[in-house]
């Protein structure tokens, strides 16, 4: 018999997506890993008493979702197939596309999981480590000198805190934050953040950073969230008198009083 789906779910569910949902919890039950292969179609129908059409479907929507992969020929089937970082940050960008975040649900995030990132990689990066972070650092060692370059600079300086999150052994925490770096990546280029020079923005950021990295190699973890911590603060109150300059400079006429 398949695993048993809760009644509440059932009712929000059609049917090959109740087959979808027993097909992963079957997964999971007996352990299968990324290439093994699924029990053949007939197997599927038999085990489900579902009918094929239906079954197809279901594993349709595991494809979709990137948990399964098909492929055909000689040694085909269907496949246990891991959901790459990439593809999982794709789907959930796509959840938030229609939200409306804005700065402070960014920086909320940010400011509470970037300075413990910080603290838990003191003394524990290697020099090679450490010199990729300082490579990004070199993208805007100059401030920019027309919007195209602000904009780059803006990607790069993001793209550290993304490299950094890389370096931690902690998947979850890692996810979250290269995450939340790519959303204010993408609001910042959608919503034009950088339009208006901000030479402050970036002096703070690159001085923030480069003490970062000293702390880091240095091993002080205290000194590390410290200094994180007063970076995204500093960065949310900038970003947002940069996002409130922005909307008031290119308020419409129409929008007028």
């Amino acid at each position: 018999m398949p695993p048993a789906i809760t009644p509440s779910r059932t009712e929000r569910l059609s049917r090959p997506q109740q087959v979808a949902e027993a097909i992963k919890q079957w997964v999971m039950e007996n352990g299968w890993q990324p290439g093994d292969r699924l029990p053949s179609e007939v197997e599927l129908i038999d085990r489900f008493g579902m009918a094929k059409g239906t079954i197809r479907e279901a594993v349709r929507i595991l494809e979709a979702q990137g948990l399964v992969k098909s492929r055909t020929g000689p040694g085909g089937g269907v496949f246990v197939h891991q959901v790459s970082e990439e593809r999982a940050t794709a789907l959930l960008g796509n959840y938030f596309y229609f939200q409306q975040l804005s700065i402070d649900d960014l920086y909320q995030i940010r400011e509470a999981l970037e300075p413990e990132l910080a603290a838990s990689l003191a003394g524990k990066l290697d020099e090679d480590q450490l010199a990729a972070l300082e490579s990004v650092m070199e993208c805007y060692a100059e401030p920019a000198q027309n919007a195209e370059e602000e904009r780059e600079q803006h990607i790069a300086s993001l793209r550290f805190h993304a490299l950094l999150a890389e370096m931690s052994d902690n998947r979850l925490l890692r996810f979250l934050i290269r995450f939340t770096a790519n959303m204010l990546a993408d609001v910042t280029v959608s919503r034009r953040l950088y339009a208006l020079p901000n030479r402050k923005l970036w002096a703070s950021g690159i001085d923030y950073q480069s003490r970062l990295v000293a702390a880091l190699r240095r091993g002080d973890s205290g000194a590390a969230r410290q200094i994180l911590r007063d970076h995204m603060r500093g960065a949310h109150r900038l970003m947002r008198l940069q996002e409130a300059e922005l909307t008031q400079r290119f308020l419409p006429e129409i929008d007028i009083l």
